[in-house]
């Protein structure tokens, strides 16, 4: 398959959202690998130490075009990517083959007004963190001998739909801002598609994540990737779905933990009755004994997520999605 490589241009990325009206910074065949470029930190960049600027990140803040700011959100989107072939009530598999934090430093932000505890919390605050890349871990606070693993992951992962300006802050049927620390290499995700050619956009690198992302960011991080993009003809979804190395993931989001939960476990009940052909009753008995459900995030105004995790090492395969689509027909 041809392989491509899409760098982070001021006519490649996009501000804010996502939109169908966006000019296209690559098209691919379905099956196309491409190696993709993303900055971050497009707010902030006047406050950053000289080793998180590079000349084409630079060339970006201070020279995106007005048609490339979609929306209000705060993210800089590498893309979007059109698929050849790819029609509204197909599927998009996202295979992430690699993912590495291109620059030794990230941040993190407390924004007023956001996060989970925003009366507590209420100052704005901005920290640089230093990145070990060559020990793939930092240390914060800085001198404490407190060491984080970096677990590189993109935050933002989705498809363009309908609307003409999509903010980029809520994650939805789409995917878009996730924010899910398990989407890391060696994980695929599946994605609706809505809109002719999919456009796929990718951003909002993260080196390193809890889950809740509870002050409102991660170690924001200029990431590089190289992703697969195949249009799955043969699946309908109506809400993402991600396979890890060891687990199935269902999604929810809404504006209270509770609705999430819910909507992350309806949909692993459906999953289970199609896949695995369960019944309803036996679906939800199976979740409450081996599913575990966790906090995506809680601040991605106003929907916040629940995944729920499904151990493939329960079933009697592990073959994954692909296997149980095959074994369908």
């Amino acid at each position: 398959m041809p392989h491509h490589i899409l760098k982070a241009t001021k006519e490649t990325v996009h501000l804010g959202g996502f939109s169908h009206l966006l000019e296209p910074a690559l098209t691919v065949d379905s099956g196309d690998t491409i190696d993709v470029e993303t900055y971050t930190g497009y707010y902030v960049y006047d406050k950053a130490p000289p080793e998180f600027l590079t000349p084409a990140f630079l060339d970006i803040c201070q020279n995106l075009p007005p048609e490339r700011k979609v929306a209000a959100g705060p993210h800089l989107l590498t893309g979007p990517i059109y698929v050849q072939g790819a029609e509204p009530g197909d599927v998009l598999e996202v295979k992430l083959e690699a993912i590495t934090p291109s620059l030794p430093v990230g941040f993190n932000a407390i924004r007023a007004g956001w996060g989970a505890l925003p009366h507590q919390f209420h100052q704005p605050a901005l920290r640089f963190i230093p990145l070990d890349l060559e020990n793939k871990i930092t240390e914060f606070p800085i001198d404490s001998g407190i060491k984080i693993p970096l677990k590189p992951f993109f935050g933002i992962l989705g498809v363009a739909t309908t609307e003409a300006s999509r903010n980029s802050i809520p994650p939805g049927d789409y995917g878009g801002n996730i924010d899910n620390q398990e989407l890391q290499a060696g994980t695929k995700i599946f994605l609706p598609i809505f809109v002719p050619g999919a456009l796929f956009s990718i951003g909002d690198g993260h080196s390193a994540q809890g889950d809740g992302e509870v002050n409102v960011t991660a170690i924001e991080t200029s990431m590089n990737g190289t992703i697969q993009l195949k249009v799955r003809k043969d699946l309908q979804l109506t809400m993402p779905i991600a396979e890890t190395p060891t687990d199935i993931i269902t999604m929810g989001f809404g504006q209270t933990l509770d609705e999430a939960l819910e909507l992350a476990l309806k949909n692993m009940i459906s999953f289970l009755e199609h896949f695995i052909k369960l019944s309803p009753e036996d679906a939800y008995v199976l979740c409450s004994l081996a599913v575990n459900f966790r906090i995506t995030q809680v601040v991605n105004s106003p929907q916040k997520g629940v995944h729920a995790m499904l151990p493939k090492s329960i079933l009697p395969f592990d073959q994954g999605i692909n296997f149980l689509i095959e074994s369908k027909k």
